[in-house]
């Protein structure tokens, strides 16, 4: 189940989402060769609102979807409104798990993709790990857990409902209370189990992980534990890979190169957060929140470093860049793309396209992204149960 991420694509209502569908995602299935074609949609909470409380509007975007060769499988409910305002920065990141607008959000976001899945097809929902890691207080991570303990009863509510499976998948992304995989783990695991109060216990069959390639890159997971033991630490705690978000991340080999740090510094813009880590002697990253701060000494440059920008995977940079796809290696993406567990959603997801392609015709992002489609369909495993999506930002 392949998809790519419609939040690449500017729009904040129902009319919106349907020109989305209509002027790119239809032309993209078509370019790409395709005779079926996951989106990933991104509705903000007004737009979740208001479909969660309409039949007719969402019979109305099923017939959009029908009508092209469309399918959705997966929902991005990482932004909750304003993802293509002049600047976003850590806006993104709110309102947090400890905050009751975002429960109420993802479950009006199961609603409405319960109504447009295909029979027989598990759906799934990507969402934020928790929030920025500051502030976060004992007490904000006590709402947390009772909240996503609320969502696991609302996603079995909607299974006996509706006959539709909609699990919800955790992001770990750096920066934030969950900056990485084992974070999400520990997190999850340690609430997760018999012995945890009902009030307390996050369900794992309807509750997972998210993995976004790019956020392992940027992490160096694959010189560090490696990408198959990250992954394996997933399942070994009794959790599911629910999403898989593909893309790459930018990677600096040496950040004191003259070249190199005007390369790098052409990715940084006003709009979206771009975190940087540097691979320390010891195997530890060394952390800088934004591309301005670590260009301006908040990191050593001794060591390599990675950048959240999320990249197309077919996508080289000119040298002295490199493409962090290549670096985890095809084995260790083909890891992320077999089934664990159950359906895990694939979503091609170069959020950045807004910021690759700013300015550009319609036909030019439509063949970028159909182009990225025929990498993915060449290189990743075909045949499964997996569910990709491809990101941007």
């Amino acid at each position: 189940m392949l998809s790519y991420c419609t939040n690449v694509h500017p729009a904040e209502d129902l009319d919106g989402v349907v020109d989305q569908l209509v002027t790119y995602a239809g032309p993209v299935r078509e370019a790409a060769g395709l005779d079926v074609l996951g989106v990933g949609l991104w509705m903000p909470a007004t737009l979740a609102h208001r479909l969660a409380g309409s039949p007719a509007d969402r019979a109305w975007l099923r017939a959009v979807l029908d009508e092209r060769g469309l399918q959705v499988h997966t929902l991005n409910a990482f932004p909750y409104g304003g993802f293509h305002a002049d600047v976003v920065k850590l806006d993104v990141y709110t309102p947090t798990w400890a905050q009751p607008e975002r429960l109420a959000y993802t479950l009006e976001c199961a609603e409405v993709l319960a109504d447009l899945l295909p029979d027989g097809v598990a759906g799934s929902i990507s969402t934020l790990p928790l929030a920025w890691r500051e502030p976060w207080s004992p007490a904000e991570d006590e709402a947390a857990t009772r909240a996503f303990a609320a969502l696991g009863a609302g996603l079995r509510d909607l299974r006996e409902r509706t006959g539709k499976v909609v699990r919800v998948a955790v992001e770990p992304e750096p920066g934030c209370v969950l900056d990485t995989v084992d974070d999400v783990v520990g997190w999850l695991a340690a609430r997760t189990g018999p012995d945890v109060p009902d009030e307390r216990r996050i369900d794992p069959e309807h509750v997972g992980v998210c993995l976004d390639t790019c956020h392992l890159a940027v992490s160096f997971a694959d010189r560090r534990a490696g990408t198959a033991a990250t992954v394996r630490r997933i399942t070994d705690a009794g959790l599911r890979v629910v999403k898989v978000q593909a893309s790459a991340a930018l990677h600096v080999e040496d950040p004191l190169d003259l070249a190199a740090r005007a390369a790098v510094g052409a990715f940084a813009e006003k709009r979206y957060i771009h975190q940087v880590r540097e691979l320390s002697a010891s195997g530890d990253p060394l952390a800088a929140d934004d591309l301005p701060d670590a260009l301006g000494g908040a990191l050593p440059a001794a060591g390599p470093w990675r950048v959240h920008f999320h990249v197309p995977l077919h996508h080289e940079p000119a040298a002295p860049l490199a493409a962090p796809v290549e670096l985890l290696g095809l084995e260790g993406v083909a890891l992320l793309a077999a089934p664990h567990r159950g359906a895990a959603p694939h979503d091609r997801g170069t959020l950045t396209w807004a910021v690759l392609a700013a300015g550009a015709p319609t036909d030019t992002l439509v063949a970028g992204i159909a182009a990225e489609l025929r990498w993915a369909t060449t290189h990743l495993p075909t045949g499964h149960e997996s569910q990709t999506t491809r990101r941007t930002a």
